[in-house]
């Protein structure tokens, strides 16, 4: 899933149900999770909006989503 250029990777934990999200092209660490694959859609959304928030009230400046490199 893609969101203001973040992308999240979704695992499913067998054990416990829950979807667990990570966003895969930025060095910060941003995590999400839900129960159903829209709770976690908007869990990811709100994680990456959190992420920004948080960045902007310590006026530090966000990692930049990483663009991939086509193959040549």
């Amino acid at each position: 899933m893609e969101y203001r250029g973040y992308r999240g990777v979704v695992i499913i934990d067998d054990g416990t149900g829950l979807l667990h999200g990570e966003v895969v092209n930025a060095r910060d660490v941003i995590t999400f999770q839900g129960s159903s694959a829209q709770e976690t859609a908007q869990a990811f959304m709100d994680s990456v909006d959190e992420y920004l928030a948080v960045c902007s009230e310590m006026g530090r400046e966000p990692d930049q989503p990483i663009q991939e490199v086509g193959s040549i």
